[in-house]
């Protein structure tokens, strides 16, 4: 199944190179573009994408604001990568709140941009360890404190749980917990099921608003 890729950013360069690296992969397609957010809304209701590659700092209407748009009606939408220049950036971690799978640093090497296009379109998330923890590490101190609700996971569940939010992966977290990474991945789904979240960027950022991870 070809992959249909929808690019927006405001940089010409930026977004003609991200077109061409897409392109030149044998199951994706680019199916159209766009330079801010409301020019993405619409053309993207006239096109179907599977993926879209979003720049966050735009004119007009920014990435945060049009992926909380694009993916607040009804039915299956897109899937959405964010794109940021900067590793610390709250309007990264707003788009991630606003439904986006995950979020790419824009010089990325274009290997890693189309696994990340492969990768939630497969129905995972994209979660950079690094950059993710950097980024919520930052963030984290600005959420309001939980007002301790019961939390519906096992104990191996919340432990698993807090790896997650580590921005490890299943064989990262199988070998830390001494289990294999189909047990791990079971844990996973049962996690996404009991706290009714649709990926792991969803998880990280319930642990960190639930208290789930000390903060710094």
């Amino acid at each position: 199944m070809t992959i249909r890729v929808f690019v927006v950013d405001d940089q010409d360069l930026v977004r003609t190179g991200t077109i061409m690296v897409i392109q030149a992969q044998g199951d994706m397609t680019v199916v159209g573009e766009a330079r801010d957010g409301l020019e993405a809304l619409a053309r993207l209701g006239k096109v179907v994408a599977d993926v879209v590659l979003m720049d966050v700092r735009m004119p007009l209407l920014d990435g945060v604001e049009a992926t909380r748009r694009l993916l607040a009606g009804a039915g299956a939408g897109p899937k959405v990568i964010v794109l940021t220049t900067f590793d610390l950036d709250e309007y990264a971690f707003a788009a991630l709140r606003a439904g986006a799978s995950g979020f790419l640093l824009k010089d990325a090497p274009a290997e890693e941009i189309v696994a990340a296009v492969r990768t939630v379109h497969e129905g995972d998330a994209v979660i950079a360890p690094s950059t993710t923890r950097r980024l919520l590490d930052h963030v984290a101190p600005t959420l309001p404190l939980p007002a301790d609700p019961p939390i519906p996971l096992t104990d191996r569940e919340r432990e698993v749980l807090q790896h997650i939010a580590q921005g490890e992966t299943n064989a990262e977290i199988a070998g830390r917990l001494f289990l294999s990474e189909g047990t791990v991945k079971t844990h996973v789904g049962r996690i996404l099921a009991k706290l009714h979240l649709r990926d792991r960027v969803q998880a990280v950022i319930w642990a960190y608003e639930h208290g789930q991870i000390p903060r710094t």
